[in-house]
């Protein structure tokens, strides 16, 4: 059995007091309980767990300005969803919609038979096409909504890598299941993916009580409910939203059975990534296109 001996919403202050007990040999382990990590030890160590984190406490070892920001790490979360919720807008004012400029939509729309046959990089830059304002509106909206929680959950640099492989994964299935006329664009399919990873890290969570343990399951059942309300109306791709959904779940589940914090360097090269794998395929697309 095992118990909890200290909790933080700070991933920083979490891998802290993990590097503590495992430099004194003291067997634990790092987990998120909804908002919060948590650190857990073997009933066995709990002395000498508490007596260690306490001992690490009085020696004073993080500088006061060091110390953790709950506010900051929502902060940072909610700046990175707002952003990548600007970009897509930004992005719709220099393409237009397909109806009025062809030109952005002919090089990077996920036309299933070029993607099926040597194009693979529409998968991605179809997320960032949209068929008019209000198509973009709404997955801006959503974008805002769903990227802070898994940020806050994930860090930034494997929480936007996650949502971006969801949508190209989706698109690229729903070109081999719907077949090479299927043509498609909006990052509606990444949104549907951002629902799947919630749903996921919600189920894949560790819960202390039944009480809370009955929570694990809003997520999940909101995340169907938004896709009958909002996926699968008239014009709407429902098999794309559908794919998204569970190619998100997929991702999710294998994201929680990894709960332990990722280096900020990590996070950061994987941000930068993120941002060279969209600009990459654009590159491909135009200059597949002017070819």
């Amino acid at each position: 059995m095992e118990t909890a001996i200290r909790a933080t919403r700070s991933v920083t202050e979490a891998n802290e007091w993990a590097l503590v007990l495992t430099a004194l040999r003291i067997p634990h382990r790092v987990e998120m309980d909804g908002d919060e990590w948590i650190v857990l030890v073997p009933d066995a160590a709990v002395r000498r767990g508490r007596a260690a984190l306490r001992a690490h406490d009085d020696e004073g070892q993080r500088a006061p300005d060091q110390a953790p920001s709950d506010a900051a790490s929502g902060h940072a979360a909610w700046i990175t969803g707002v952003a990548a919720g600007v970009l897509l807008l930004g992005f719709f004012f220099v393409t237009g919609p397909p109806a009025a400029d062809l030109f952005w939509a002919a090089r990077g729309a996920a036309i299933s038979r070029s993607m099926l046959n040597g194009e693979p990089w529409r998968a991605v830059t179809a997320l960032t096409l949209h068929v008019d304002v209000l198509h973009v509106l709404g997955n801006t909206i959503a974008t805002v909504l769903l990227l802070p929680p898994i940020i806050r959950r994930l860090g930034p640099g494997i929480g936007l890598a996650l949502v971006l492989l969801a949508g190209a994964a989706a698109n690229l299935l729903g070109a081999w299941m719907q077949g090479p006329q299927h043509v498609a664009v909006g990052a509606s399919t990444a949104t549907f993916g951002a629902l799947g990873i919630l749903a996921a890290l919600r189920l894949g969570s560790p819960w202390p009580s039944g009480r809370v343990r009955g929570r694990r399951w809003i997520v999940p059942v909101a995340s169907v409910l938004l896709l009958a309300m909002l996926g699968t109306g008239p014009g709407t791709d429902v098999i794309a939203h559908a794919l998204g959904l569970v190619a998100g779940a997929a991702l999710g589940l294998v994201a929680a059975i990894v709960p332990r914090p990722v280096a900020a360097p990590v996070q950061r090269t994987l941000v930068a990534a993120v941002a060279l794998i969209i600009v990459g395929c654009w590159y491909a697309a135009l200059v597949s296109g002017a070819g």
